[in-house]
């Protein structure tokens, strides 16, 4: 099966760069053809028809590999660009991150002198409570002495009634 190529056109017969190509439509007389979507044959074994197959071939093969070519490097400026941003986005992340690290350094050596000053006061609070519980523990004792004198039936033998 051969290809053919089919135009329609609109004027009745090919247009006129369409010339050097053999038509098999006998209406075509003098350049009118007159049914005017009338399909016609090319011969594709022309010598004329191989060498515009053939460069058009060529051409069509070139600007696909350039279609491709364009598209790799679409695709390497894209993959650059994603990459650099890749980076980027990595960098901004560590440097968050240390800037964190900082903050937490700072704040763990605030609560460090805090917790100290703290453990401070604590120790000389327990210091206090043990000085007043002794100083309790002997004014109960004075108390008791004075409770005993005060209660006991010999009272009037006490040295120091006059």
């Amino acid at each position: 099966m051969q290809p053919s190529m089919n135009i329609f056109s609109l004027h009745g017969c090919p247009p006129s760069y369409l010339s050097h190509f053999p038509t098999s439509s006998p209406f075509c007389v003098e350049g009118q053809n007159p049914n005017p979507f009338y399909t016609f044959q090319t011969s594709v074994n022309s010598p004329q028809f191989m060498s515009l197959s053939n460069s058009t071939s060529d051409e069509a093969e070139e600007n696909h590999s350039d279609i491709v070519n364009e598209r790799k490097q679409r695709r390497k400026v894209s993959n650059r660009e994603s990459a650099r941003r890749s980076r980027m986005r990595k960098q901004r992340q560590v440097d968050d991150l240390w800037s964190q690290v900082l903050w937490l350094r700072n704040e763990n050596h605030q609560l460090l002198h805090k917790l100290n000053r703290v453990l401070e006061s604590h120790e000389k609070v327990i210091e206090e409570n043990a000085q007043l519980k002794e100083e309790t523990s002997e004014l109960k004792h004075v108390i008791s002495d004075m409770q005993l004198q005060i209660q006991s039936p010999f009272s009037c033998f006490r040295d120091d009634v006059a």
